[in-house]
């Protein structure tokens, strides 16, 4: 059975294999459910684990289907849905399209039934802060924002509610990207690329190209927009500058020929319309950002050019910027004890992200970091530790590869958060700061960033020095 790609409407008339009962798995059967024929689910979890989904399958009236059972419901599936972080090479997907059966990510399904246009953006770090911003520019505009994918909650969930006039703001992975075929964003950005994920990719260059999807399908109706301070992003357009057929835009710390949105002195954030009056306007001061470090000058910086891309109004963007909070796990101070600041940085799931998070600070830090490592190279990381830090503890599988890296500072290492944040606790003295910016995934000691992070923060209400 081979299905034509342009024919799947994800309607009565499709039979539909959802592949992953994640949070993003399980929106698709919700969301589908109604629209289509039948609906299958699988994954390849242990029993235990898959147990409250499979519960709330059946509660539901759908089929869960053993990964080897398979081969006795593909002849009747015309399409099958991918949920970000299940590898599209892995060996069930294999089999799954050795079959015929179609396979499309999640993101792809989400876009296929949405009504209103969509602002999707990506990049290695800063992702879900300038999501979340963009949504609050948009809402502050006067319009109804729905805001979804990589940033925490499905994004089928949002399209399937979106109407046309409305605007639908998408966090989207390498890994939701990678399966995409149609995905056609109005308006597109990419922030940084970095390493991350070197686990699953063989070189930095297919990392980029996995990111460099969000744009392929876009044509001159649509905008791009890019970070030209970073050399892979500016890179994007190619070699014969033909390659990003959307009208695209670029912001930058600095004016340069093709910047349409940059920092002037330092001190303001400015916007040179590319048509009509070229006449620079002044959008905000930097003085006015919310949240710390340089780095969310530049995820500020690409909201605002995204909503000027949008014909939104400058006043409304500035407003929406200087109002925002920042996201839970992402630079958030959960508490301060004798003096000591605690923040909690614990998305930081990169190297960069804490490089990042280091240079936000203007005094003393002691730094929890480690987990487990998605194959990136320490050794950056180390300098910046060694430069930036009085101390680090580390945690987790790669709490040895990272120490290995740090020359100067300090190093201890600790078997838990609790013993982690007491013996950073311990090194600090009032005025510094206890940092927990991880540069790891978190899932060889947490279910995930956000469990990592929320024991952080109970860890650092009780913490104690133990000098």
């Amino acid at each position: 059975m081979n299905i034509p790609i342009s024919s799947v409407r994800f309607d009565r008339n499709e039979r539909v294999l959802v592949i992953g009962l994640g949070r993003s798995g399980r929106a698709s059967v919700a969301v589908l459910q109604p629209r289509v024929a039948q609906i299958y689910a699988t994954d390849e979890g242990s029993a235990s684990a898959l147990a409250p989904a499979i519960a709330e399958l059946e509660a539901a009236g759908v089929p869960f289907v053993a990964p080897d059972a398979l081969g006795e419901v593909l002849p009747k599936v015309t399409v099958a849905v991918l949920s970000p972080g299940i590898p599209l090479n892995g060996e069930m997907v294999r089999r799954i399209q050795a079959a015929g059966v179609p396979v499309f990510s999640e993101v792809e399904v989400a876009y296929r039934i949405c009504q209103a246009p969509i602002v999707a953006l990506t990049g290695t770090k800063g992702k879900s802060t300038t999501t979340a911003l963009i949504g609050a520019i948009f809402r502050q505009a006067g319009f109804t924002t729905y805001v979804g994918g990589n940033i925490g909650n499905a994004l089928i969930a949002e399209t399937a509610l979106a109407k046309p006039e409305d605007w639908v703001i998408a966090e989207v992975s390498s890994f939701q990207l990678e399966s995409i075929r149609s995905f056609k964003p109005r308006i597109s950005c990419i922030i940084n690329v970095t390493p991350d994920h070197l686990d699953r990719y063989h070189s930095m260059d297919e990392y980029a190209e996995a990111k460099f999807r969000i744009f392929a399908n876009q044509g001159p109706g649509d905008t791009f927009v890019g970070n030209l301070d970073d050399p892979i992003v500016a890179a994007a357009p190619g070699e014969d500058n033909v390659r990003i057929r959307a009208r695209a835009l670029w912001f930058a710390r600095e004016p340069h020929r093709q910047t349409t949105l940059y920092m002037r002195n330092e001190a303001s954030i400015v916007y040179a319309p590319p048509t009509g009056d070229p006449r620079p306007v002044e959008i905000m001061s930097v003085a006015d950002i919310p949240l710390p470090g340089a780095h969310n000058v530049d995820n500020v910086m690409a909201a605002i050019l995204v909503g000027l891309a949008a014909g939104l109004d400058r006043t409304a963007i500035a407003d929406a910027v200087r109002a925002f909070k920042p996201l839970h796990h992402r630079l958030e101070t959960v508490g301060e004890r004798d003096g000591i600041t605690y923040v909690d940085d614990s998305k930081a799931t990169n190297p960069g992200a804490v490089i990042a998070a280091l240079r936000s600070f203007d005094r003393p830090i002691v730094l929890i970091a480690g987990g487990k490592s998605k194959g990136t190279e320490f050794s950056e990381l180390g300098k910046a530790i060694s430069s930036r830090t009085k101390a680090v503890v580390l945690i987790g599988e790669a709490a040895e590869e990272i120490g290995r890296h740090v020359k100067r500072a300090t190093v201890a290492h600790a078997s838990s958060m609790d013993e982690a944040v007491a013996t950073a606790a311990g090194f600090a003295e009032s005025g510094d700061v206890v940092l927990l910016s991880p540069g790891c995934a978190s899932f060889d000691m947490f279910a995930s960033a956000e469990a990592r992070g929320e024991a952080f923060a109970v860890a650092a209400n009780v913490a104690h020095h133990v000098r």
